[in-house]
C-alpha cells in the first residue's frame, strides 16, 4: 500500500512540475537546398496573432523547400504538455538556440525563468541574425521590480530605454495607428530599398493586421512601409488623410552592434499573424530575409518558393483565440 502511494505521488508530482522533453517542441529537417547545414530554430508565444500556427508553417517552408533545418519552440503548459500560449514563462528547448545559425521570434509580454532566458542572451551576444515579427517589440515584460538580471530585457525597462525591442530591432510597442481589427495593411515597398535581395521577387503584400506605429533609429533601413485600408479585404482602398501621410514602416533591417562590437543582423516587421502569412508576398519576403540574415543573399532566387509545406489554414487573431487541446507533436510535417 505505501509503495503504491509512493508511486501515486511520484506520478502526480511529475504531472504538475514537468520537466522539459524532446515531446515540446518539433523538428522539420532540412531538404535539399541553399540552406542545408544550416539550423533555424523558430521562438513562438504571444496571446494574440497565433504565433503557434505561423512560425511552423514558415518552418515548415524553409526545411522543405530551402534545406533549413527547422526547429520550433512553443509556450507549453508543463501541467498539460500542451501549447498555450497564456503561459508566459515557459518555453522548453532554447538550448537549441546554443547551435543555431538563426533565430525567428514572435513573441509577446514573456517572463522566462532565467536558466531558458540566458540561451536567448547568449545568442544574441554571439552576433547571430533575428528575424523577429510582429510583437517581438515588446517580447519580454519582466517588471521593473523583478530580480531577473534579463529584466532590462523589458519592453518597458528604464534601464535599457525600450528594452530589447527599441535596442535591437529598433522600436518597442507604441501603439496601433490603423483601426484594429478594422483597417488591413497594404505594404508598399520603398523606393530606395526597391533593389535590395530581400525584396527580389517580392509584390502585392499585404496583411488583415493593422499597421503599428514605428519610428525606429536612423541606422535602421526601411524596406516596406504599411499603406492603412479603410477595410479588411486587399481591395479596399486606403484611408484617406494624414493616417497615411507618411506611412509607418513595417519592415526594415539593421545591423545592431553590441558593447563588445558583436554584430547581428536583424530583421523586423510588424506584420507577422497567421493570417497574414497567407499572403505569398510576406512570405516570400521572410523566407528571402532567411537566407539575407544566414549570409546567403547571393542565393536568393528571382522568385523563391514560398509555397505551403501541408495544409495551412489560420485561425483568425484575437486575444484567448488559440487552439486547446494541441501538442507538437500534432504539427509534424506528414
Amino acid at each position: 500500500m505505501k509503495a503504491a502511494t509512493a508511486l501515486f505521488l511520484c506520478s502526480w508530482s511529475l504531472l504538475f512540475a514537468r520537466p522539459g522533453a524532446a515531446t515540446d517542441w518539433v523538428v522539420y529537417d532540412g531538404g535539399s537546398g541553399p540552406g542545408a547545414g544550416k539550423r533555424a530554430v523558430f521562438l513562438t508565444g504571444d496571446e494574440e496573432y497565433r504565433s503557434e500556427e505561423g512560425l511552423p508553417m514558415l518552418a515548415k517552408i524553409l526545411a522543405v523547400r530551402h534545406g533549413f533545418r527547422s526547429t520550433v519552440l512553443f509556450s507549453i503548459n508543463p501541467r498539460t504538455g500542451e501549447i498555450d500560449p497564456n503561459t508566459k514563462n515557459n518555453i522548453p528547448g532554447l538550448d537549441a538556440l546554443d547551435s543555431a545559425d538563426l533565430c525567428v521570434m514572435l513573441l509577446r509580454f514573456r517572463e522566462l525563468p532565467d536558466a531558458q532566458m540566458k540561451h536567448f542572451v547568449d545568442y544574441l551576444n554571439a552576433g547571430k541574425p533575428i528575424i523577429a515579427l510582429r510583437t517581438s517589440t515588446h517580447a519580454f515584460a519582466y517588471g521593473k521590480d523583478s530580480p531577473s538580471p534579463y529584466a532590462r530585457f523589458d519592453w518597458q525597462s528604464e534601464a535599457w530605454p525600450g528594452g530589447f525591442g527599441r535596442q535591437v530591432l529598433g522600436e518597442t510597442w507604441v501603439s496601433h495607428h490603423g483601426n484594429h481589427r478594422v483597417e488591413a495593411t497594404r505594404g508598399i515597398i520603398e523606393p530606395a530599398a526597391r533593389n535590395h535581395p530581400i525584396l527580389r521577387g517580392v509584390a502585392d503584400i499585404f496583411g488583415n493586421t493593422d499597421v503599428y506605429t514605428a519610428h525606429p533609429p536612423a541606422d535602421v533601413q526601411i524596406l516596406v512601409r504599411g499603406q492603412v485600408l479603410t477595410g479588411m479585404n486587399p481591395t479596399d482602398p486606403p484611408v484617406p488623410g494624414p493616417k497615411n501621410d507618411p506611412m509607418q514602416p513595417i519592415v526594415w533591417l539593421r545591423h545592431y552592434r553590441d558593447a563588445a562590437g558583436k554584430m547581428n543582423r536583424i530583421v523586423t516587421t510588424t506584420m507577422g499573424a497567421a493570417t497574414d502569412l497567407q499572403n505569398e508576398g510576406l512570405r516570400r519576403l521572410l523566407v528571402n530575409a532567411a537566407y539575407w540574415a544566414v549570409g546567403l543573399e547571393d542565393k536568393i532566387p528571382a522568385k523563391a518558393d514560398a509555397r505551403y509545406a501541408g495544409d495551412y489554414e489560420p485561425s483568425m487573431y484575437g486575444a484567448n483565440g488559440f487552439r486547446k487541446g494541441v501538442k507538437p507533436a500534432d504539427l509534424e510535417l506528414k
